[in-house]
């Protein structure tokens, strides 16, 4: 059926697309007059939040040519939906995990409408800016897809400009402009204590930083860290690149700041020792001084073994307070140095850091490297299908410091699936409950290339997916068998033994959504639907956001009616019954699949205790 017809009879139609204006609205209702004719008086809100109202006063910011098409991309319903592939699923009725094949942009904004504010964590490793003209995505900037968005402002000049620099090897602009909506969408996806992991080279590094701060807000920057991502030196270059950036936001810097504990890596004993027999056990020595300038923590410091005063170095003072600081200095907790003629340090017990966890640092040179990823990937895969793969180590580092033991995290570049890897991985050491979500396009290998021939081989299609769902699989499988033979040794008690993750994952293919079209004669064109009723549901309970999309529907009436909890998802409803229609309808709330429904006497009866769904 059209949804109109539905929405004319007088039925509540869900479309999953909100189109309410959350500021505008606000604006309107709370700040009438700096909205004119539909349109936001640049002047009086400036004047209202009491910023300058001189033009002649620049503001600062990035600004690159495709922006508003990119903004317009971001808003854009979308116009896919998901397809159940269960021959690539495993464990589909018990697992809590999601694999999605497709655009990354579609996937998230289908994702929006149940996760929207409950991703714990999101990393990704988009692809980097190179000389390539081969990008797989298929985002288009030109003028029939600028009239498709609503951008009907822009120039000759501006599509001129539009094409020049999407078509433009290493253009900043196009860069830019694939990432701005995708970013955005991410940021409406995470929690309020959420953060987000970006990696990048330095080629856009600068860029994406002054994009991100546009987009989470430049108080809520937490850090750039510097991985050493290799260890060899090219020989034939200026200087040898050996560092990847990943920036580090959060989605609000006050949660961070009120629980900084939260974010903190598990201590290991293997870098505190005891050279002088401390009984309070193995320790390392920490500088005394910190940031900040307090009179009251400002104090010479005398060193008993040469008699040298220190003072705090500039622009910092000292821990605690001198009275403070001669206790500790009576307890023994006061080192200086290796030798005893250095200035003070302050012993930290390992008992101390296993309690409240290690402060992760901004350099991360042992985590591993690339030639590490693909060793692991190779032990896995049984050969070289992948470039440059993240090492597991390096991600599990992000979820430790960014996650609980129940956390989301979702990867929508998930490339050879280190994410899901490392979840399932952590989970296992830890006996965590961290669900990941991945997104990977289905991006064709080339025929000269080893992952071409290990899909072949493995009967999978060509397709990057096919690695990342291989790799999960076997993964877990590797998993499942490294506990149960931990926990087979004889030495172990029951309440020691660890418990098995979950090692699966639903994988759905993202496809075209039905949709209504004029023939020739101008006559509507109906389109043909899938038989496939589960997918039908499960596109409903994405669309509706209500419940959980990892849970498994209860079937009620085989393709026809399937419920969870209270709620109902009715498709094929020519084949329900009026007593089953109201049978549903007492128990709980009921949801149509409107591609499958028509106007019927017994749906009319019940317009009013159902919605339907498209």
């Amino acid at each position: 059926m059209n949804k109109q017809e539905f929405i004319n009879a007088g039925f509540s139609v869900v479309d999953g697309q909100n189109n309410e204006n959350k500021l505008l609205k606000f604006l309107k209702e709370n700040y009438p007059s700096v909205i004119k004719d539909n349109e936001i008086i640049l002047q009086e809100l400036k004047a209202i939040l009491g910023l300058p109202v001189d033009e002649k006063v620049n503001g600062y910011g990035l600004n690159f040519v495709g922006r508003n098409v990119a903004r317009a991309k971001y808003a854009q319903k979308t116009q896919k939906e998901l397809k159940l592939n269960t021959k690539m699923s495993k464990n589909i009725d018990t697992t809590q995990n999601l694999v999605l094949k497709g655009d990354n942009i579609d996937c998230l904004k289908i994702l929006k409408n149940h996760y929207s504010g409950k991703i714990k964590c999101i990393y990704i490793d988009p692809p980097y800016n190179t000389d390539s003209d081969e990008f797989v995505y298929p985002d288009k900037f030109d003028k029939e897809e600028a009239e498709v968005l609503g951008l009907v402002n822009l120039s000759e000049d501006d599509f001129a400009r539009m094409e020049f620099s999407f078509k433009t090897k290493k253009s900043h602009n196009g860069w830019l402009s694939f990432m701005y909506p995708r970013l955005l969408l991410a940021r409406d996806l995470l929690s309020k204590d959420g953060v987000i992991f970006i990696s990048i080279d330095d080629n856009e590094q600068a860029n994406l930083k002054l994009l991100c701060d546009e987009i989470f807000g430049e108080e809520n920057f937490v850090a750039n860290i510097i991985w050493n991502s290799r260890k060899s030196v090219s020989n034939d270059t200026i200087v040898s690149l050996n560092h990847n950036h990943t920036l580090f936001f959060s989605k609000d810097i006050s949660f961070l700041q009120e629980n900084k504990s939260d974010y903190r890596l598990s201590a290991t004993e293997d870098k505190f020792s005891n050279p002088d027999n401390d009984p309070r056990g193995n320790w390392v020595a920490d500088p005394f001084d910190a940031p900040n300038i307090r009179p009251n923590l400002t104090y010479p410091i005398e060193n008993p073994n040469t008699k040298e005063i220190y003072m705090p170095p500039k622009g910092r003072c000292w821990r605690t307070t001198k009275e403070e600081y001669e206790k500790l200095l009576s307890e023994g907790r006061i080192v200086f140095g290796k030798t005893g003629k250095s200035k003070p340090q302050l012993k930290r017990y390992f008992s101390e850091a296993e309690q409240k966890g290690l402060v992760a640092k901004s350099i991360w040179d042992d985590v591993g490297t690339t030639t590490n990823g693909t060793k692991e990937l190779e032990g896995i895969i049984g050969e070289k299908v992948f470039d440059n793969p993240k090492p597991i180590s390096f991600i599990s580092r992000i979820i430790e410091i960014a996650t609980s033991q129940n956390s989301i995290i979702l990867d929508f570049f998930a490339g050879s699936g280190t994410t899901g890897h490392a979840v399932m991985q952590l989970n296992a050491k830890d006996g965590g409950n961290r669900k990941f979500i991945l997104c990977q396009i289905d991006e064709p290998i080339k025929e000269d290339k080893p992952a071409y021939k290990f899909c072949i081989e493995n009967n999978l299609p060509p397709v990057i997916s096919s690695i990342t769902i291989e790799r999960l699989k076997r993964a877990g499988e590797k998993i499942v068998k490294d506990v149960e033979a931990e926990n087979s040794k004889n030495e172990l008690f029951e309440e020691d033994k660890k418990q098995v993750p979950d090692i699966g994952f639903k994988t759905f293919d993202l496809v075209d959504a039905p949709k209504l079209e004029v023939d020739d004669t101008g006559q509507i064109k109906f389109p043909e639907l899938s038989n496939d009723a589960l997918s039908r549901i499960y596109n409903m309970i994405f669309t509706v956001g209500l419940d959980e999309p990892t849970q498994v529907p209860e079937e009620v009436k085989k393709d026809c009616i399937y419920k969870i909890g209270n709620h109902y998802y009715l498709t094929n409803s020519e084949q329900i019954s009026k007593e089953e229609f109201a049978e549903c309808i007492k128990n709980g709330k009921v949801f149509i699949d409107g591609w499958t429904a028509s106007l019927n006497g017994t749906l009319l009866n019940y317009k009013e205790d159902v919605k339907i769904v498209f």
